[in-house]
């Protein structure tokens, strides 16, 4: 089994090592560049660099530069996108984004973690769990979202949480570690 499908499947894998998962992750940051470079007045080129990264045509979606991803393919996003500027997203495995998802600046998705002895850490072996994020979810500034997280529809997320566990849809859910405060 190759490093990739080991990596897609949520399996420990090694991506330092691997010339073919190097190389997708040079072509991703390299297009990253070229969209983080762009005047921003030219959106014909922003939504075809985009399209380019995701692999896949986009419609409705906005995000403000600076963006960093390690593979783009990994990525989906629905209708209505918006993020403003430093959004991360380590996409090691899946990142689904519904329709109507607002983010706020220098938030990060990551699906990519490290085991914690440091034995196999240091092989250098790391695995990756998808994230999944609802409909009409409002995310504040600031936030992580760990590996593995889904994000109900009809959500927000306050400033400054860092997600760890499921959020259910229709709440308000803040802090570290994040926890639902409210039903909406």
């Amino acid at each position: 089994m190759s490093e990739k499908e080991k990596m897609l499947l949520g399996e420990l894998y090694n991506a330092d090592n691997d010339e073919e998962l190097i190389n997708l992750r040079l072509e991703a940051k390299e297009l990253c560049f070229k969209y983080n470079n762009l005047n921003p007045r030219d959106s014909e080129n922003r939504k075809l660099t985009l399209e380019k990264i995701f692999k896949k045509s986009i419609n409705q979606c906005l995000i403000e530069p600076n963006f960093y991803c390690d593979y783009g393919f990994n990525i989906e996003i629905g209708e209505n996108f918006y993020s403003n500027h430093n959004l991360v997203i380590l996409d090691a495995n899946k990142v689904k984004f519904g329709d109507n998802v607002f983010i706020g600046p220098n938030c990060g998705f990551y699906t990519s973690g490290h085991p914690l002895d440091y034995q196999t850490r240091n092989k250098p072996l790391e695995y990756a769990k998808p994230i999944t994020i609802g409909n009409n979810v409002w995310i504040g500034g600031n936030v992580c979202v760990m590996p593995g997280v889904t994000i109900g529809s009809n959500t927000v997320i306050g400033a400054g949480s860092v997600v760890t566990k499921d959020i259910p849809d229709n709440v308000i859910a803040v802090g570290n570690p994040c926890k639902v405060l409210k039903n909406i």
